[in-house]
């Protein structure tokens, strides 16, 4: 006798910025933040920073307007729960997902977000490609960290980054608990990055992820980081390499946008328990 499968998964990650993917084109599946803090949990479920569910925005009642309903829409939540705007890397490996799956084909393809319609390309060497929008710096602000005072810049790359960059060691760093932030410039909450800059355009990052935690990566962070970097150089564009502990990204920025390149890797593949899965 054949067991009952739960709903299909792939995990995958952009580096090591890792996600739990679930197919559901017509949005049929009841994607509680219950079950998404259990699927991400890494004791009781498959792990992951957050869960990227695949759905057309159609049949998403809470897509935004300016998103058509034929696109994949990339339903991003925290391993929180919480729902998301933008993911950088998420979208990376979400639009490597597509073209795996044969939802769409390798080139250009756009993917919807709570952030808008972003323009994704994957190339031929596997590295991906992603138009993340203007990052646009709001205003200052300051955090700290193991007891030392970090200054930043806001930056607004679909969702709120706190990017403070200085000459510290990052290693030296406790990121294990929240970096407090200004409730009034944030009101939503904030993803803080600690950035230093290295030899010519190379600069290294770590980050705390709003409604997740330190991550080895973030991809609208690596831009926010960037953004910051080449603020504190006196510049409003350019290309810096940015090191994460997951792994190293590329970020250029323009007068007009920013775009991302990063790889994407799907790892696995299965089905959940339908016993787990009605019961997270």
């Amino acid at each position: 006798m054949r067991t009952p499968q739960g709903p299909e998964f792939v995990k995958g990650h952009g580096t090591q910025n890792d996600f739990v993917i679930l197919p559901d084109p017509d949005g049929e599946l009841e994607l509680t933040a219950d079950r998404v803090r259990a699927l991400c949990d890494r004791q009781r479920g498959l792990g992951a920073d957050g869960v990227l569910r695949v759905i057309r925005t159609g049949a998403l009642p809470d897509a935004p307007a300016d998103v058509p309903a034929d696109v994949w829409f990339m339903d991003y939540r925290n391993a929180d729960g919480s729902i998301a705007e933008m993911c950088g890397n998420g979208v990376r490996v979400f639009a490597h997902y597509l073209v795996d799956a044969g939802l769409a084909t390798a080139g250009e393809l756009p993917v919807g977000t709570r952030a808008g319609v972003r323009p994704v390309r994957i190339r031929e060497d596997g590295q991906v490609t992603v138009d993340m929008g203007m990052a646009k710096i709001f205003g200052e602000s300051t955090t700290s960290a193991s007891g030392r005072s970090f200054s930043g810049v806001a930056v607004d790359v679909g969702n709120p980054h706190l990017a403070c960059v200085s000459d510290a060691e990052l290693a030296d760093l406790d990121l294990t608990t929240q970096p407090p932030h200004d409730p009034e410039l944030f009101p939503n909450g904030v993803n803080v990055e600690f950035v230093r800059p290295l030899d010519g355009d190379h600069v290294q990052m770590r980050v705390h992820e709003r409604g997740v935690g330190e991550t080895r990566s973030c991809g609208t962070g690596t831009v926010a980081a960037a953004a910051a970097a080449l603020h504190a150089a006196g510049a409003e564009t350019g290309r810096r390499v940015v090191h994460i502990p997951g792994g190293t990204v590329e970020v250029e920025v323009t007068s007009s946008t920013a775009t991302l390149t990063g790889p994407a890797v799907l790892v696995a593949r299965g089905h959940l328990d339908p016993t787990w899965w009605a019961t997270a």
